[in-house]
């Protein structure tokens, strides 16, 4: 594939994933494969680095996107978002030196669970009944945030998704809201991870800068129509997307890879 080529294919899977990931979380998993099968001459940890830049710059369009219509809970994402930051970079270290292919068979379990509770219980996530969370459910956010982290620092695709079922299952939010609070701690743990593959030298940025401009656009574009359509909307999305990522996730446990 020629460099012109390999550009064109990148930036089209950076503004899926950034549409995709504003709506309802799980845009690496267009991105992430799209980078590790057009370059594979590079090394993992590189690529994954790679994809971080564009992932951080749709998250903060995205993030500001909702910021501005959806009330937040600010304490709430102070706390969870100091507990991811460092758990990424500890994740992204990790990754630099093993392998993370054991944790898929997990990851595709939780998600099948994921999408059939979400498809029987028609109202989850589409009514609001959030109340600002006390002590002991900052320490549940907390610990949660740490864990989404490093997962998003050691596999990466699919953290903004499970962050937005935390809100919604634990939290009592909309899938609207949720979105909008997965938003800004997904926005966290990007920064770990960039922080960590920067300091190692491992990001490719003549490929992420141009696939950051176009994750920004396609955040812009799923933010508005998420905020357009509502949580309903959101909802059906979300069950697209973990069907694919079941897909995804089946088809590499399959092969072996």
């Amino acid at each position: 594939m020629s460099g012109g080529m390999e550009m064109l294919v990148l930036c089209v899977a950076a503004f899926s994933a950034g549409f995709v990931d504003a709506i309802v979380g799980g845009g690496g998993l267009i991105q992430t494969p799209a980078v590790l099968i057009t370059l594979p001459q590079h090394p993992v940890a590189t690529l994954l680095g790679t994809t971080k830049i564009p992932s951080f710059t749709g998250t903060a369009m995205a993030a500001a996107q909702y910021a501005g219509k959806i009330a937040l809970h600010k304490r709430l994402l102070l706390v969870m978002c100091l507990f991811a930051l460092p758990a990424a970079f500890s994740g992204s270290y990790l990754v630099s030196l093993f392998s993370s292919h054991f944790v898929k068979p997990l990851i595709f379990i939780v998600l099948a669970v994921v999408a059939v509770y979400t498809f029987v219980k028609k109202d989850f996530g589409v009514h609001r009944q959030s109340t600002a969370p006390g002590s002991r459910q900052l320490l549940r956010c907390a610990l949660f945030a740490a864990v989404a982290g490093f997962y998003d620092g050691f596999v990466g695709p699919g953290a903004g998704s499970f962050l937005l079922l935390f809100f919604i299952r634990f939290l009592g939010f909309d899938f609207l809201e949720a979105g909008a609070h997965a938003k800004f701690v997904n926005l966290s743990t990007n920064a770990g991870c960039i922080i960590f593959f920067g300091m190692s030298g491992h990001i490719l940025f003549a490929f992420a800068i141009p696939m950051a401009f176009c994750n920004l656009t396609g955040a812009v574009l799923g933010s508005r129509l998420a905020l357009l359509k509502g949580s309903r909307f959101v909802r059906i999305f979300f069950l697209l997307v973990v069907a694919a990522t079941l897909v995804r996730l089946g088809y590499d446990i399959f092969n072996g890879r």
